[in-house]
């Protein structure tokens, strides 16, 4: 599968030929081995790998995904907490052209079966408490490995200590298919994001340039193993530069938070704005942070006030990015450069940004319109998973440039910073998760007591959106506060948990366009008024 534009993109300093697991993980630990990960779990259990120490474990894991016939371009749904083991099977995949596609623990059975259905995986690898979500009906064909077992599974630890620690890492060009991820879209089900081997070596520059990582630092992102976001500050951003990365899998504690920056040294903390604003209220004066020097966030928008108070009570100022799965980072703030809370940033090195009107051309500074990147770029998808014609819709022509069309509105000021203005369409961002109205609105229509439905984002002081749903009650149903939070476990219930809507509003009628569609802009422009 190529991109839209073909395989003439902008080489300049991407190898013809990469694999992660070998030319960053293998080749570190020949060259300067030094700590690579520390997890801690909830109990207080400390794990420490070396680069060496992930180089072997996942020569042991690609060769037991070879020894099941699983070979260069199949997929690998990995379904794993914050823990070494999902490193070493993301590294061990990509390590014989695997596919990972990386899946957080809170999907349900109804989410982890339209991904199987979809991305055709020929393995799985989860928890084995996760197994029970995984449908023995639909695995037919596909290896099942578990960490901890479980019956009819290949026990995770067990199959690595008899697996062959001689593997030959596969060859890689630059343009082959390396990652999937699934993101939520504004219409319909999530849709699987496909990068290239260049997307995992593009992911540097941001570590770099809007991480600042040297080999000294020990980075804490606190994003979940699904997002691509864990791919930029957990994985492959921060082992390509030598760095060591901190994983915590626990529940989240505000105070918690801050005992662990302080007794692990952390240098660099990357979390979103909502996690900030709480950690930056929980007695940070009674903690040694100064070995922190830099706070990085992305995936929602930071308010001026939460980074005003957290640079109040850390010494340590925020520096904002922004990405999509489809782009990765590619604006950002940069240590070098003066921040200005409520922005962007400025465009990431390597990366043409410009705001653009229907027409494909960039517009005078100040005025809004379309933000977008221009292509070829080695850090844009290869497109959306076997959709071509979505992934061609979301490139739109200049006069001079083809140009990716981020589907978000922003401005740019005199000085290059850019500024965030909305979506063009009704995704939800909600304390950094994506989510899409369409998804929810299916599954609330499952159950008897709806006749009707609309579901948008609805501004929340805390979480920047809540999801918000609209709901014309079935003849039969008594609307109320009981039949709101039989909805919300329903929709808890048949699909990841932080979806779910925070607020239910129970009406007589929905708003519609003049076609008859139901007009999810027009509740959006009523909660926002």
């Amino acid at each position: 599968m190529s991109g839209p534009f073909g395989d003439d993109w902008e080489a300049a300093a991407i190898p013809f030929r990469f694999n992660f697991g070998r030319d960053v993980i293998d080749r570190q630990a020949r060259e300067d081995d030094r700590d690579a990960l520390i997890a801690v779990d909830a109990a207080g259990a400390l794990r420490r790998l070396r680069y060496s120490d992930i180089s072997e474990a996942s020569d042991r894991f690609g060769s037991l995904l070879r020894a099941q016939n699983i070979a260069k371009g199949d997929r690998v749904l990995i379904m794993l907490p914050r823990i070494a083991e999902w490193i070493i099977a993301m590294v061990g995949a990509l390590k014989i052209g695997a596919v990972p596609v990386p899946c957080i623990e809170m999907l349900t059975a109804r989410d982890i079966w339209y991904r199987l259905e979809d991305s055709g995986a020929r393995a799985v690898v989860c928890r084995g408490d996760q197994v029970e979500k995984f449908d023995p009906g639909a695995m037919g064909g596909i290896v099942r490995i578990a960490l901890g077992g479980a019956e009819g599974w290949l026990d995770f630890a067990r199959a690595l200590e008899v697996a062959d620690r001689r593997l030959t890492p596969a060859m890689m060009l630059a343009d082959d298919p390396a990652i999937i991820y699934y993101t939520s879209g504004s219409s319909g089900s999530p849709k699987g994001v496909l990068h290239a081997s260049r997307a995992l070596y593009a992911w540097r520059n941001s570590a770099r340039g809007w991480l600042d990582l040297t080999p000294d630092d020990r980075i804490w992102c606190t994003a979940d193993t699904g997002w691509s976001k864990a791919g930029t500050s957990i994985l492959f951003g921060p082992l390509s530069c030598g760095a060591c990365s901190f994983l915590y899998d626990g529940p989240f504690d505000a105070g918690e938070r801050l005992r662990l920056l302080a007794e692990h040294h952390i240098t660099v903390y990357c979390a979103p704005g909502t996690e900030l604003y709480r950690v930056a209220g929980a007695r940070s004066a009674e903690h040694d942070l100064s070995f922190l020097r830099r706070t990085v966030s992305a995936g929602e928008a930071v308010s001026p006030a939460i980074a005003e108070r957290w640079e109040a009570a850390t010494g340590v100022r925020i520096d904002e990015a922004y990405g999509q799965t489809e782009t990765l980072m590619i604006v950002h703030n940069r240590p070098d450069r003066a921040v200005r809370y409520g922005s962007m940033g400025l465009p990431a090195p390597g990366c043409e940004i410009a705001v653009i009107d229907a027409d494909g051309a960039p517009v005078a500074a100040g005025e809004e319109g379309d933000l977008a990147l221009c292509a070829p770029s080695p850090q844009l998808m290869i497109g959306y998973w076997r959709d071509e014609a979505r992934s061609r819709a979301c490139y739109r022509q200049g006069a001079d440039a083809l140009w990716y069309v981020t589907g978000d509105r922003a401005m740019q000021d005199s000085d290059g910073y850019i500024w965030y203005c909305g979506r063009q369409d009704d995704l939800i961002n909600s304390a950094g998760y994506r989510i899409g109205p369409l998804e929810i609105e299916n599954v609330l229509m499952e159950h008897p007591a709806v006749a009707a439905c609309a579901v948008v984002g609805s501004p929340d002081a805390e979480r920047g959106e809540i999801v918000k749903a609209f709901i014309v009650a079935a003849p039969d149903a008594d609307p109320g506060e009981p039949l709101a939070v039989t909805l919300q476990e329903h929709v808890k219930a048949a699909t990841a948990p932080y979806k779910y809507p925070r607020a239910i509003s129970f009406v007589t009628d929905l708003p519609t366009t003049p076609t008859g569609k139901i007009s999810r802009r027009a509740l959006r422009d009523q909660e926002y008024a």
